[in-house]
């Protein structure tokens, strides 16, 4: 048996059908630390015929009674699931800040406790939802609405936070009933192992949490499963749309958390030291690898100058290091190719008359692992490919406005709408101000994500929502049975 407690080891089987089996082939996916750039460990990569299994356990999982729990019985799974997750919460972090680079004390709060959060939220949820619902009908007779489960789902998750986004689909799929098979990104793998352990530990019924590690054309082997009721992504916009494409095709319903180029919009009378603490997660969270980090940061000309000033004392301050190390407030990218991507849009910022004010190339002192500046351009033009292309790094675009109507023009100037900021010393204003932005969620003086409210995005940000029982709802179908007057 595997240490549970020990985030770096070997691996050897696959978890699938609730229990650990090995793998039809041996391939292998390395784990190499974003630090070191070192392989810690291995694991096994599944392959189109593991898929093949998963999917069967949780199409029998799904018929064998699952489906037909109820909801306390429900609740209760998910509950001892997060007990299981919540006992391993330093293995877990440990492996995912050493995956992908993200601060230790980002992923205590988000990979363990936000996660554990996220669970234990939607045990609540299916212990207190109603399957069935008596409506009276104006046509004299009643109606008799049930929710069911959508059935098998595919759940695709990336590299940035992979247990707190794999949980946004477990979460609420098990909630509603459904069995779901997970396929994590190659780049951060040894948290999905662990999760299945707690999976195990908590008993969660055979079939019901499936684990497939592997690449894009794994994934695209997934979505295109015949036995796939439900397919929910997150990731970038070019793989949502090609994942929308195969789902239009077979009308499988989906939902996709995409991309985004989030605007913070710093309003004349902001206090620009709040302004700077608070964008220390609203846009450098995670290394800047946050779907909706606020990285136009919308200036108006009256205190353009002076927020600038606050901007490079912000970002040349952040402590960059290794990301195990809790002082460390910016750490690796999570790959060397992302690097060389997050550079390439640095490069092409300079080119075209981006003014650097921070940052802009590697570290000194850091000559290992796959490090960037936390950079900040001035004088960039919203039209420019460094406000309009999401980087996903620690790379920050400041744009000039002339009002709060100008504000809002630049901010909706986008093909993304996912997150974003509003600061001001009043709240009534920037929130006035927020309504006509067009995105998904938006923050006033601060940005964090609501267990209680939906999240997602509009236009090339994605369709569907995730969190809050709107969620729950995307994992069930509808049913009426119209019953005869006076039953």
């Amino acid at each position: 048996m595997p240490d549970t407690t020990t985030p770096l080891q070997e691996r050897h089987a696959l978890y699938i059908g609730g229990a650990w089996a090995d793998p039809a082939s041996d391939a292998r996916i390395d784990v190499i630390s974003a630090t070191t750039e070192e392989v810690v460990a291995s694991v096994p990569e599944a392959s189109e015929a593991d898929v093949d299994r998963a999917v069967a356990a949780a199409r029998a999982a799904q018929d064998g009674g699952w489906a037909s729990s109820t909801p306390a019985e429900r609740a209760a799974v998910l509950n001892r699931f997060a007990d299981a997750v919540e006992a391993r919460a330093g293995a877990i972090t440990t492996a995912v800040s050493t995956q992908n680079g993200m601060p230790i004390t980002l992923a205590e709060q988000f990979e363990s406790g936000y996660a554990v959060g996220l669970i234990r939220y939607y045990a609540a949820l299916a212990g207190a939802q109603e399957l069935e619902e008596r409506r009276p009908s104006p046509l004299g007779f009643d109606s008799l609405v049930r929710r069911q489960p959508v059935g098998v789902v595919a759940a695709i998750v990336p590299w940035n936070y992979p247990v707190t986004l794999a949980m946004t689909k477990v979460g609420p799929a098990l909630a509603a009933g459904c069995s779901v098979v997970v396929k994590p990104s190659p780049g951060t793998v040894l948290d999905s192992f662990l999760m299945a352990d707690a999976a195990a530990e908590a008993g969660v019924p055979a079939g019901v949490l499936n684990w497939v590690p592997g690449g894009r054309k794994l994934g695209a082997y997934l979505v295109s499963h015949p036995g796939v009721d439900k397919v929910a992504f997150t990731g970038s916009t070019a793989a949502g749309k090609a994942i929308a494409v195969e789902c239009a095709k077979r009308l499988r319903p989906v939902s996709l958390e995409l991309g985004g180029k989030s605007a913070a919009i710093v309003l004349d009378d902001a206090d620009l030291p709040s302004v700077v603490e608070g964008l220390h997660f609203a846009s450098f969270a995670n290394n800047g690898q946050t779907c909706a980090a606020c990285t136009r940061i919308l200036a108006p000309r009256s205190r353009y100058d002076e927020t600038l000033q606050a901007l490079e004392a912000f970002a040349t301050g952040l402590t960059v290091g290794d990301p195990l190390d809790r002082a460390t407030q910016v750490g690796p990218v999570a790959s060397q190719e992302h690097r060389a991507r997050v550079e390439g849009f640095i490069a092409r910022g300079t080119e075209r008359g981006g003014r650097l004010i921070a940052g802009g190339g590697r570290p000194d002192g850091l000559d290992r692992g796959w490090f960037v500046e936390p950079t900040v351009f001035a004088d960039v033009d919203n039209g420019a490919t460094i406000a309009q292309e999401e980087i996903f790094g620690p790379v920050l675009a400041v744009i000039p406005y002339d009002d709060d109507a100008d504000a809002i023009r630049i901010a909706n100037d986008s093909r993304y709408g996912l997150g974003g900021t509003v600061w001001s010393s009043d709240p009534a204003r920037a929130t006035q101000v927020a309504r006509g932005v067009e995105t998904g969620t938006i923050g006033v003086n601060g940005y964090v994500i609501d267990l209680n409210a939906p999240f997602g995005g509009v236009k090339d940000s994605g369709l569907g929502r995730e969190f809050g029982p709107e969620a729950l709802a995307g994992y069930q179908q509808l049913q009426s049975i119209y019953l005869p007057a006076g039953d």
